[in-house]
C-alpha cells in the first residue's frame, strides 16, 4: 500500500468520527462582521494588480464584481487592498505559496477610506526580503454565537501580551501572558473542549523583519483552550514581535459557518486527533506524504472562490508553507504543504495545522 493509500485509509476512519461532530442546527450567526481573502498569484505584480479571481472573496457587495487588487512596495513587500470591509478590531493570517522555502507573514493593517488595507512581508530563509507569492485573509467578529458546538476566537497580540485585537464567540475574555523572549501564554475562555477539538492559526506580525510564529503547546479543558505561541527569528532564535491567533470550531477559517457550507481543517500533530479533523460536508479528509512533503486532501468542498492557511506546529524553529497553489479534483481540495528550518532545509517530519473554506 502506498503511503498517500495509508494516509487517506486512516483519515477516513478519523473522519468518519468527526463527521459525527458535524451541527445539526446551521443557523447562521453574526460572526465575522467583515471579511475577505485573496491568493497573490503573481509574486511581481503590476500595480493594481488583481489576483486570481477564482481565490479571493468577501463580504463587501458585489464580491465577484469588486475585486481585490495588490501593489508591490517593494523587494518581498506587498500591499493588499480589500474594498468596503473597513473595520476595527480584526486580524489577518498571510501563508507563503512557493516552492524554495520563503516565508510570508502580516506587516500590518490599515483602514483606508473605505477599504481594509494589508501589508505582507515576504522573506527568504536566510532572512532577506524576497518574491513570493501567498494567500492573505482579513476578519473582524463582534457579537456571540448560541451556546453549542461551534465557536470562534481571535487574539492579536503586543510584545508584551497586551490585546491590541480580541474577539471571543462565547463572550469571555481573552488573555495573554508573556514568558520568556519569544514566548507567550493565550487563555481562550468558554471555547472547544477538554479534548482537542478545532483549529489554530498564527501568524507574526512585523513591519522590519523576517519572524516565525507558531503555536508550540495546546492545553485544551473543560473550561477554554491554553495555547502557548513561541516566535523566533531567520535564524531561529527566540524574538519578540507581534502576532496573531485564531481558533476555530466547526467554522471557517475567518470565522463563519453554514453559510459557507464547504469547508474544513486538519492538525497533523504525529498523528491525526479525530476532534481536529473536520469537514463541513461530513466526507473523510485525507493526509498523505507525496515527495518529502504533506498532501492535505479536503473531498466536496473545493467550490471557487475558495482559500487556504496553514502554520507549523511544535517545539522547533520550522515554518510551512504551501508548495503550490491548491488544486481542486472533481470537488476535493488538494493543499500541499512543505516545512521548512531556518536557512531552508526541508524539515518533512514538521507537524501542522491547515485550513480551508470556499466562499459558498
Amino acid at each position: 500500500m502506498s503511503l498517500r493509500s495509508a494516509g487517506l485509509l486512516l483519515l477516513s476512519v478519523l473522519a468518519a468520527l468527526a463527521a459525527a461532530l458535524v451541527p445539526t442546527g446551521r443557523a447562521a450567526a453574526a460572526v465575522p462582521d467583515q471579511w475577505g481573502f485573496a491568493y497573490l498569484d503573481d509574486a511581481t505584480p503590476p500595480p493594481g494588480y488583481a489576483p486570481d479571481p477564482t481565490r479571493q472573496w468577501g463580504s463587501w457587495p458585489s464580491p465577484a464584481s469588486t475585486l481585490v487588487t495588490v501593489d508591490q512596495t517593494g523587494l518581498g513587500t506587498y500591499t493588499v487592498h480589500f474594498p468596503q470591509i473597513a473595520g476595527k478590531n480584526g486580524i489577518a493570517h498571510a501563508t507563503a505559496v512557493n516552492s524554495f522555502g520563503d516565508s510570508c507573514q502580516v506587516a500590518g493593517w490599515v483602514v483606508n477610506g473605505p477599504n481594509e488595507d494589508v501589508g505582507v512581508s515576504c522573506f527568504s530563509p536566510a532572512g532577506a526580503p524576497d518574491n513570493s507569492q501567498f494567500t492573505v485573509l482579513w476578519t473582524t467578529s463582534s457579537g456571540t454565537l448560541p451556546a453549542g458546538a461551534t465557536g470562534y476566537g481571535y487574539v492579536y497580540s503586543d510584545i508584551s501580551g497586551s490585546l491590541l485585537s480580541t474577539y471571543n464567540s462565547s463572550g469571555g475574555a481573552n488573555a495573554v501572558s508573556k514568558g520568556g523572549v519569544g514566548q507567550w501564554k493565550v487563555w481562550l475562555p468558554n471555547l472547544g473542549a477538554a479534548t482537542p477539538l478545532g483549529n489554530l492559526q498564527v501568524t507574526a506580525v512585523d513591519p522590519r523583519q523576517d519572524a516565525h510564529c507558531k503555536p508550540v503547546g495546546w492545553s485544551p479543558t473543560a473550561t477554554g483552550q491554553i495555547v502557548s505561541v513561541v516566535c523566533t527569528d531567520a535564524n531561529g532564535k527566540p524574538y519578540d514581535t507581534r502576532w496573531t491567533l485564531s481558533y476555530a470550531v466547526q467554522r471557517a477559517v475567518q470565522g463563519p459557518a453554514f453559510p459557507p457550507k464547504s469547508f474544513g481543517y486538519l492538525w497533523y500533530n504525529g498523528s491525526v486527533p479525530p476532534g481536529t479533523t473536520y469537514n463541513s460536508t461530513g466526507a473523510a479528509n485525507g493526509l498523505a506524504t507525496v515527495g518529502g512533503a504533506w498532501q492535505v486532501t479536503l473531498p466536496n468542498v473545493a467550490v471557487p472562490s475558495d482559500h487556504a492557511q496553514a502554520t507549523a506546529y511544535g517545539n522547533d524553529p520550522g515554518y510551512c508553507t504551501f508548495l503550490a497553489p491548491w488544486l481542486r479534483s472533481s470537488g476535493t481540495a488538494v493543499l500541499d504543504i512543505a516545512c521548512w528550518l531556518p536557512g531552508g532545509a526541508a524539515a518533512p517530519k514538521e507537524q501542522f495545522f491547515a485550513a480551508f473554506t470556499s466562499a459558498f
